[in-house]
């Protein structure tokens, strides 16, 4: 079992920053694979990051490229995703989620979830 954790969520203006945090615990956290969706009103929840269980490869969806980094810090069982350039669009619920073996941008392939924080990105 892997609990997870999100923290770091809130207001922002277009074009301003937030970094998410996602803390988790239970199982050996280096033998998963992690991932960040969002899920806005009324819209299906999508992938936006993705990172390998030694954190050497990253993915990202095409929307937030460039303007989104995700890491991980296996020392501390924790992941962030760094946000800038904020817009409107990537206003949303985001979760952290944990999936056993490789990283995958499936929804459906991943087996913990957080309870989500909530990002939302005045115009």
């Amino acid at each position: 079992q892997v609990q997870l954790v999100e923290s770091g969520g809130g207001l922002v203006q277009a074009g301003g920053s937030l970094r998410l945090s996602c803390a988790a615990s239970g199982r050996t956290f280096s033998t998963v694979a992690m991932g960040w969706f969002r899920q806005a009103p009324g819209k299906e929840r999508e992938f936006v990051a993705g990172i390998s269980r030694s954190g050497g490869t990253t993915y990202y969806a095409d929307s937030v490229k460039g303007r989104f980094t995700m890491s991980r810090d296996n020392a501390k069982n924790t992941v962030n995703l760094q946000m800038n350039s904020l817009k409107p669009e990537d206003t949303a619920v985001y979760y952290c989620a944990a999936r056993r073996g490789r990283m995958t941008t499936t929804r459906d392939e991943y087996d913990y979830w957080g309870q989500g924080t909530q990002v939302t990105v005045s115009s």
